[in-house]
């Protein structure tokens, strides 16, 4: 981190950013998309987000955190509570994601949906 990003603003939304995948940009070198970040009437850098297309990664990796190991290994009843937990997360907004979180648990995208289904009725 150069000395810009130690400012206790980035110092305080650090974890923020670590979620969502973003990075702090030096003030000078802030591009369109970047977001501004203002201390006192004065820009003293920005946040860049990473793409959409890595969000699905970066929600699992979280989630596979929270829950102690890969959705893989996961026993069924963490699998749904992974479900459960991407879908407040909005992960099932992406395209294809139902897919690939299927994949990813080792069973069929008709499981994500009844585990989805059961969540929703409760």
């Amino acid at each position: 981190m150069t000395t810009f990003a130690h400012h206790p603003v980035f110092v305080a939304i650090a974890p923020l950013l670590e979620v969502v995948g973003g990075r702090v940009i030096e003030p000078g070198t802030l591009q369109a998309g970047d977001v501004p970040v203002s201390w006192e009437g004065e820009v003293i850098g920005g946040v860049r987000l990473e793409s959409l297309s890595r969000a699905l990664d970066r929600l699992i990796a979280h989630i596979e955190e929270e829950l102690g190991g890969p959705l893989m290994d996961l026993p069924r009843q963490d699998k749904q509570a992974a479900v459960r937990m991407l879908d407040e997360r909005g992960a099932f907004q992406l395209r294809k994601s139902i897919e690939d979180v299927a994949a990813l648990m080792g069973v069929s995208r008709i499981t994500i949906y009844n585990y989805l289904n059961a969540i929703r009725r409760d």
